[in-house]
């Protein structure tokens, strides 16, 4: 088995390897420390699992999902990240994971994963289904960042990391018109008055990955 590991701290892909390594003998490992390694990676060899971080330097790991799933759409992408599930479980499986565990999970719940999305299935926690199960009957939840498409999700949270217009019209090769047109809708769905609003907004819930 092939497994692409792409986070941006050597200690946890460290971790990882070993935790895997223990439960599935002769496995091979590859490593990235950013979103443009992990495609470049999953462009070269052809992988049977891939972990991903979402909190990654530059491109973020939305984006990376996004782009790894168009590119490669049997490759499964287990999400492995720092932020709490209610942040940003949904938001990834809908962009194409298979899974989505936090970093606080037990080890033996990634090797479980790994097993699940191998078999063609989804592997989230209990209490992540449960949350699911419970926005299928009500509707998905209302927090107002959870109502933005992918890309102003992604300018949002460009602009919660401090990040001027025309930075993000140069790092997304997107005109500052776009950029700013993006911005004023992100704050007329949030229904938020001004840039310093929006940036408190997403410092207060540790979205700015």
């Amino acid at each position: 088995m092939k497994i692409l590991i792409t986070d941006d701290h050597a200690v946890v892909r460290h971790g990882l390897k070993r935790i895997l390594g223990e439960e599935f003998k002769d496995t091979t490992f590859g490593e990235a420390c950013n979103a443009q390694e992990a495609l470049e990676l999953a462009g070269r060899q052809k992988w049977d699992v891939a972990i991903l971080d979402l909190s990654l330097p530059g491109r973020g790991g939305l984006e990376a999902l996004r782009e790894i799933r168009t590119q490669h759409p049997d490759l499964p992408v287990i999400v492995f990240s720092m932020y709490p599930e209610e942040q940003f479980a949904t938001r990834a499986l809908k962009a194409g994971a298979s899974g989505y565990l936090t970093k606080e999970s037990a080890p033996e719940q990634m090797a479980a994963a790994v097993l699940k999305v191998l078999s063609g299935g989804h592997y989230v926690s209990p209490a992540l289904a449960e949350k699911l199960a419970a926005d299928v009957g009500r509707g998905w939840s209302r927090d107002p960042h959870e109502t933005l498409s992918d890309r102003e999700f992604e300018i949002m949270q460009m602009i919660g990391r401090g990040k001027t217009v025309t930075g993000i019209a140069q790092e997304l090769s997107l005109s500052i018109k776009t950029v700013s047109t993006y911005r004023a809708r992100i704050l007329e769905k949030m229904q938020l008055k001004t840039t310093a609003e929006l940036i408190r907004y997403v410092v207060e819930r540790g979205l700015a990955s």
